[in-house]
């Protein structure tokens, strides 16, 4: 009885893993789209940063902030992606704020 139990837990375990893995395509797709849309507006923020810290001295650190959000889920979804975590990157989960600290 012991020994149907045990292979019963790794039956599910496999289900369980062979699930997450199909469910990566997905991920790879929404979250792909997502980044990769959202990276052309970190690139307009670093050109809008880039030239007010020129003319004003300063640097606006809003945008400076909504880039670190973007790295941040960059990061966690390359980590989801490599097989290194099973927690899902933002849109599957809540959007993480930051994974440093600023200056």
């Amino acid at each position: 009885m012991a020994k149907m139990k045990k292979s019963k837990e790794r039956n599910t375990k496999k289900f369980s893993q062979r699930a997450e893995s199909w469910m990566r395509i997905i991920v790879l797709i929404v979250t792909g789209i997502i980044l990769v849309l959202w990276r052309y507006l970190i690139g307009a923020f670093i050109i809008i940063n880039f030239f007010y810290s020129i003319f004003s001295g300063k640097r606006l650190r809003e945008l400076a902030e909504l880039s670190e959000i973007w790295n941040t889920q960059w990061y966690q979804f390359q980590r989801y992606m490599t097989f290194m975590t099973n927690i899902r990157p933002f849109p599957f989960t809540p959007l993480a704020k930051s994974m440093s600290k600023y200056e």
